[in-house]
């Protein structure tokens, strides 16, 4: 029987700049972000202060004839890459944000498919960017967000937003004025794929804030809410996410200093909400457990646990005062953690939950603006990547015995194409239905479970189906193992199923003191044949091998699946 679910009001907005005046005027002196100042301090940014700044730069940018130009966006989470992002979307041309740690030969290449006109950039690329200014001389502009003084080619963002407040008290509206086409190009996005060279993504205004509004029809945020900014900013779930949505709600966004700053950050924001990638939440979550072991408490906290969760929505609230250093540990207010990119372990979403902390999963792509489905906050499950979104069709086509097929979706979510790529788009899209290249089913209660990417899949000698991503997420789970990679091993005329694993050598140091490696070998071992027993034949890992270098990832934290990622 399908999930009835609670449909939050939400503004109705037509595009991103009707979202940013829209808020600006509702929202007007609040807080829109919080941005570390010279000091290491939060300092606010207001809703009025950002629609300001997004005016200026944006007549600034047309003034330097940028007009309907693909401008690229690259850099760090930062509030200046917002107003570059909103500037260029709300009025003056199509926006191309880049991936700052590709290196140099990547986004050059990227700067070029993109016939890319103009490149706001960070500091921190700045030797990149000034190599590459050398090399393409269709690019008239590189501004530079750190940049102080302007010389030929290189402007500097501070002085153009200078030049663009004089330009607007002069009584210029061409960028203020500018009439949006919704149904236009507006976003062009680079694919982080996994396992094939990325493909340039066309968005609309009507993509995205279809998305954006139909996603707060199924989870619940408001103006109290302060996010923690964490996931590279140019990736469209953060971008869509953690950045648009937050300012169509009221809420504040803290930009967090790096990863190894999550909980410091956390703690000074007094953050309420953080997107994440599993591998941050499963973290996460590890670390709270090793502490509770190494003070000796993990009986009493399980029977603490197991009494909240008796006491129905008394012992939610009272799960607050229970677990409260626990709280204290991410700044005392968390109540929401979102899971996207892939699947997150059920058990670390439980457990979250049984700490008094909602923790969630969706589910989407680039191509879908991106959220495809998501779990309400009225009624998740912790296995499922959620229900579809309001207003879009989702079902499953080339169903296996397993009752396993390609997902498929269709709606105003959909992207427009890929760029300057037609029969890749022919491919991807049909009778309007887009191909995910994912895995998985619907089960009766209307909830997509992903099970791996079509294009991950094992196919052993006897034709069966292998999803890595479900035997890793088995592993991972064990106690010694920080990160696996299963794949398949030629060996003679069949497929072996191999894991490599990353052990978790502080934890094995800890409790069981300096073993060599073919001990710990042993040890990890022993937990596999447990994953084993519980699995199909054809499912059971043969072989293992251990490595201590990191596994090569995109930028959302996904294993890179290619030969050269073998040891």
């Amino acid at each position: 029987m399908k999930k009835e679910i609670i449909h939050y009001d939400v503004r109705k907005i037509k595009d991103i700049k009707d979202l940013i005046n829209s808020s600006a005027e509702i929202y007007q002196d609040k807080a829109a972000y919080l941005v570390k100042n010279s000091m290491r301090e939060y300092e606010e940014v207001s809703f009025n202060k950002t629609k300001q700044n997004m005016d200026e730069l944006g007549t600034a940018l047309i003034n330097l004839g940028l007009k309907n130009e693909k401008i690229a966006v690259i850099g760090e989470n930062r509030y200046e890459w917002a107003i570059s992002y909103l500037a260029i979307i709300c009025g003056t041309g199509i926006v191309v944000p880049l991936d700052r740690m590709l290196p140099e030969k990547e986004i050059e290449s990227c700067l070029k498919r993109g016939e890319v006109t103009a490149v706001i950039y960070s500091g921190r690329v700045e030797d990149e960017i000034r190599n590459i200014s050398e090399k393409i001389d269709s690019i008239k502009y590189f501004i530079g967000m750190d940049l102080k003084e302007e010389v030929g080619k290189f402007k500097s963002l501070e002085l153009l937003l200078k030049r663009g407040r004089t330009l607007l008290d002069e009584g210029n509206t061409d960028f203020t004025d500018a009439q949006i086409n919704v149904n236009e190009v507006a976003e062009i996005l680079f694919t982080s794929g996994t396992t094939s060279e990325s493909k340039a993504v066309m968005l609309s205004h009507n993509n995205l804030v279809f998305n954006i509004m139909n996603q707060c029809s199924m989870l619940y945020i408001d103006d109290k809410d302060i996010f923690l900014s964490v996931l590279p900013i140019h990736h469209v779930y953060e971008c869509v996410c953690g950045f648009l949505t937050p300012f169509y709600r009221g809420c504040t966004v803290a930009y967090c200093e790096g990863l190894k700053y999550i909980q410091k950050n956390m703690q000074e924001a007094k953050v309420t909400m953080m997107l994440g990638v599993p591998l941050i939440f499963e973290t996460m979550y590890k670390k709270i457990w090793n502490g509770i072991e190494k003070q000796g408490k993990t009986r009493l906290v399980k029977s603490m646990i197991k009494l909240t969760n008796s006491m129905g929505s008394f012992g939610k609230k009272l799960k607050r005062k229970v677990f409260k250093s626990i709280y204290n540990e991410f700044g005392g207010n968390i109540r929401l953690f979102i899971a996207g990119a892939a699947a997150i372990n059920p058990e670390v979403s439980k457990g979250f939950k049984d700490f008094g902390i909602l923790a969630l999963q969706g589910y989407g792509l680039s191509e879908c603006a991106p959220i495809v489905a998501l779990n309400p906050n009225t009624c998740p499950k912790d296995d499922a990547a959620g229900l579809p979104l309001f207003n879009t069709d989702v079902k499953i086509v080339n169903k296996n015995s397993e009752g396993i097929g390609e997902i498929v979706t269709k709606g105003k979510h959909v992207m427009l194409g890929y760029y300057k790529n037609e029969k890749a788009t022919k491919e991807a899209i049909k009778d309007g239905y887009f191909y995910t290249g994912d895995l998985g089913y619907i089960d009766d209660e209307g909830y997509i479970h992903i099970t791996g990417r079509k294009k991950n899949v094992i196919i052993t000698k006897n034709g069966k189906n292998v999803y890595p991503e479900e035997i890793e997420g088995l592993i991972n789970d064990l106690e010694y193992v920080k990160e696996s990679m299963v794949y398949g091993k030629k060996e003679k005329s069949d497929i072996i199923l191999s894991v490599q694993v990353i052990p978790d050598r502080d934890k094995i140091k800890d409790e069981i003191g300096e073993i060599s490696d073919e001990d710990i070998k042993n040890l990890i071992w022993k937990g596999i044949k447990k994953v084993n027993e519980g699995l199909v034949v054809y499912k059971r890992i043969k072989n293992l091998e251990l490595r201590d270098k990191e596994f090569e990832k995109t930028t959302t934290m996904k294993i890179k699946r290619y030969k050269e990622n073998i040891l």
